[in-house]
Parts: C-alpha cells; sequence; structure tokens
C-alpha cells in the first residue's frame, strides 16, 4: 500500500474522460465524472431505443447500451482513449460495470454465449488488440457464460467510420464477417457485443453470416449508443 501511494505520488493516473488526476480508490473514470456520464439505463427500463434502430434488420431479443455517445463528450473520450491509445483498462472497467447489471436481470439470464464484434486481421495486427475484447470478457464473467471469439471473424477489413457521416456509413459498407463453425454457436442465446452503435449496419452484417446457423436468438450490448 505504501509503496502503491508512493508510485501514485510520482506517476499520477489520470481520468480517461477529464484527465485530472484520479484518487487512489477512483479506477480509470473519476467519481466526478461517473455522477456525470449519460447512462442509459436500456437494460433496466427495457428500453427498446436498439429495436427501433434495427426493426425489419435484426429480430433482437434484448438490446442494451451502457452510455449515450454524444460528439466531444465524456464517453467519446473514454472511447478514444480505449480505440487508439492503447488503454485496454477502460474496456474491463466497462465490462464490469455493465455485466454487474445485467446478472441481476432475469432477462439476460438465458444468454448462452457472448460474441465480440471481430476486428480484420490486418486492423488487429496494427492496433494490437480488440477494443471490445475486455469488455466482452467481463460481461462473459459477470454472467458465467462462455466467450467465443473464434466463429465469427471478419474476412474483409473496413475504413476507419471516425470521419464519417450516418449516410455515408450507410452507403460504403465494407466490412465483412464470416461464421467457421457453425455447430459451436447451435440453438444458442448469442449476446453480440460491441463498442458503439450507430447506424446498426455492423450487428446487421453480422446478424446475416450468425443467422445461417440453426434456431439461434440475438441481443446486443455496447458501450455506447449515439442517439
Amino acid at each position: 500500500m505504501i509503496l502503491s501511494n508512493f508510485l501514485n505520488i510520482l506517476f499520477p493516473k489520470s481520468c480517461f474522460c477529464c484527465e485530472n488526476n484520479l484518487l487512489d480508490n477512483e479506477r480509470c473514470i473519476c467519481t466526478s465524472c461517473r455522477l456525470k456520464l449519460p447512462i442509459t439505463n436500456f437494460h433496466f427500463d427495457n428500453n427498446q431505443s436498439l429495436n427501433k434502430l434495427l426493426y425489419g434488420r435484426v429480430p433482437l431479443v434484448h438490446g442494451t447500451s451502457l452510455f449515450y455517445f454524444s460528439k466531444n463528450g465524456l464517453v467519446q473520450n473514454l472511447i478514444h482513449n480505449l480505440k487508439y491509445k492503447g488503454f485496454y483498462s477502460i474496456g474491463t472497467e466497462l465490462g464490469v460495470w455493465l455485466g454487474n447489471e445485467l446478472k441481476k436481470l432475469d432477462t439476460y439470464r438465458d444468454v448462452d454465449v457472448i460474441i465480440p464484434v471481430p476486428l480484420h486481421k490486418s486492423k488487429l495486427r496494427k492496433r494490437g488488440y480488440n477494443q471490445v475484447s475486455s469488455f466482452a470478457s467481463e460481461i462473459a464473467k459477470a454472467l458465467n457464460v462462455p466467450l467465443v471469439d473464434d466463429v465469427l471473424l471478419s474476412i474483409k477489413k473496413s475504413s476507419s467510420q471516425v470521419k464519417k457521416n450516418r449516410l455515408r456509413r450507410v452507403l460504403e459498407v465494407t466490412t465483412k464477417f464470416k461464421v467457421f463453425d457453425f455447430k459451436k454457436l447451435e440453438n444458442k442465446h448469442i449476446l453480440l457485443v460491441d463498442d458503439v452503435i450507430t447506424t446498426g449496419n455492423t450487428v446487421e452484417l453480422c446478424y446475416n453470416e450468425l443467422n445461417q446457423i440453426p434456431n439461434i436468438k440475438l441481443s446486443i450490448a455496447t458501450m455506447a449508443f449515439v442517439n
């Protein structure tokens, strides 16, 4: 404890939202920012926003996001630090947060397997990690179900979506996915996990592949939802 406190003085840890120094009992996000984060409470309120977004494209059992996403907001800072600056612990922290909430609900107790939306191998090689993996892993631990990341794979690389508006994201679909082991997911309720859902295109592409598997059900959980 003494050594930890000493190291914190020499090398203070900063909040990934506001960049202020964290206190000893704070992890990743300071208490002030935690209170300001735009929480959706979709899973507690039975909110149908994601079902409406994907209506006619993906039949969801359940859909939830932890936060609302807004440009230049605290959530954008968090996810930017996770995706592009290598702060993998953010995904872990958010996965623990959402996982602890979902495990309290009867509606998520019939989930059989967690699948993180995959990255193409070239993007994975460049970034060094899938930003969704730690988030998905903690949700899997909380729900006590397996994490499966070797069945749904990305087979075509997408260009960066950061600076594209919503219409261009709809028109420029360049990511393709493929399922490589149908039997592993037969008759399963899958919880597909991603970082941010905007147009729903990625979820739809994943579903189109997963739907070839006999008798699956699909729910989704994301870090953030662009309202």
